[in-house]
């Protein structure tokens, strides 16, 4: 199968509205603590999906994984570990610089360093990127995605001046520049390390191509690697978290005690952060710690409330698996840039803050926000949408200048 980088920005759009899409159903949980639904979520996002998929759709899987280098495995597994590590940074961020900035350094770092960090490390930079013309032009779009972001995260400061004193105080309470930039280094840095584990895993992807599986698939059992290692980062968090607030009895038990932390918690990573869910947390719980929890009392006559199990679950099951979907549609994406693979993270990044940002709007959470910052959000979406056809654009050169 030739690559054709216009499937590829398509898919990659798919996998944009996946991500952009995947908390909504998590909204309609009920009585369940944010650790409780994150993991029972999870653990379709990280292990049931990736397995059953790869298993559907490849060949030999599990022998694929067992004559896999090691060196690939370990690598894969340990930038997934990483970027789980930006996601626990991820609230700290929003903690130390607030919202809108905290968002535009955090995207814009992670955007610049998983998209340029892999030809970087090849030594291909200078030859294939800047050396070439179609790769000039997905330089053109990996800067003009940057500016996009920029004008989102000036949007939302536009948007936090016409916020009550009040709220901008609840908002960053501790606003500490030197920190927050430290931290968002950090965030932005491990957050990018996902695309990290998928180049690391090449050698995975040529090894199933040999067993016969379909180019179009062949990032799947690279990507149950890499998710394994994000797995068990937010796993051990979730369960200090179940442990700590006492939470753990939710799985098995639909009886909801009198006191007990709701989900308050920012944790999720800089890659999928909802930005409404960010928004409603901001006061609460980064303003006081970044895994703060805020007790809710339940009145004595209804001491005997219960969580509707069964749709608290299939919940978590919908959204674990459109989580899971943004990357599988990323994989599918990658398969069809050519040489260029790399600007995959670019048109990942603007996809998912476009349709992030679309969810927003649906939501009203921009009304009342101005006329400034509305034109500032325009900006943004004009150019993040741009950015897609360009680095679209510069994979199209590279791949007709091969085939020459």
């Amino acid at each position: 199968m030739a690559a054709n980088p216009v499937l590829g920005v398509a898919f990659h759009w798919l996998g944009g509205l996946a991500s952009g899409s995947f908390y909504v159903p998590y909204k309609g949980i009920r009585r369940w603590a944010w650790e409780t639904y994150w993991l029972a979520g999870g653990f379709f996002s990280w292990i049931i999906a990736p397995w059953i998929l790869a298993s559907l759709l490849t060949k030999d899987l599990f022998a694929v994984l067992a004559q896999a280098p090691a060196s690939a495995l370990f690598w894969a597994f340990f930038f997934g570990l990483m970027w789980g590590v930006g996601g626990l940074t991820f609230g700290l961020t929003m903690r130390y610089l607030g919202l809108s900035l905290g968002m535009a350094v955090v995207l814009g770092l992670c955007a610049a360093f998983g998209t340029l960090m892999p030809p970087i490390f090849r030594g291909e930079f200078m030859t294939q990127v800047v050396g070439t013309t179609s790769g000039r032009v997905i330089l053109l779009g990996i800067f003009v995605c940057l500016a996009g972001i920029t004008a989102a995260g000036l949007a939302g400061i536009s948007k936090e001046r016409v916020m009550s004193p009040e709220q901008q105080k609840a908002a960053i309470q501790e606003f500490d520049l030197r920190k927050g930039i430290g931290v968002a280094v950090l965030s932005g840095v491990m957050s990018a390390c996902f695309a990290y584990g998928l180049a690391a895993g090449d050698p995975v992807k040529v090894l199933t191509l040999r067993h016969g599986t379909p180019e179009l698939w062949q990032g799947l059992p690279v990507l149950i690697v890499v998710l394994v290692g994000g797995f068990l980062t937010n796993f051990i968090w979730c369960l200090i978290l179940l442990t700590r607030n006492r939470t753990g009895y939710q799985f098995f038990h639909s009886h909801v005690r009198q006191s007990e932390p709701k989900n308050k918690i920012l944790i999720e990573t800089a890659v999928d952060a909802p930005s409404r869910e960010v928004v409603e947390h901001m006061g609460s719980s980064t303003a006081r710690s970044a895994t703060a929890a805020v007790m809710v009392e339940v009145p004595p006559e209804k001491a005997e409330i219960k969580a509707p199990m069964l749709r608290n679950y299939l919940l978590c099951a919908l959204a674990g698996t459109t989580w899971y979907f943004q990357f599988f549609f990323y994989t599918m994406g990658e398969s069809q840039m050519g040489r260029y693979k790399f600007s995959s993270w670019t048109l990942h990044m603007a996809s998912i803050i476009i349709f992030s940002t679309l969810w927003g709007i649906g939501f009203k959470e921009w009304k009342g926000a101005g006329r400034r910052a509305g034109q500032l959000l325009s900006l943004a979406l004009f150019l993040l949408i741009a950015s897609t056809v360009i680095v679209g654009y510069g994979n199209y050169l590279g791949l007709a200048n091969t085939r020459q």
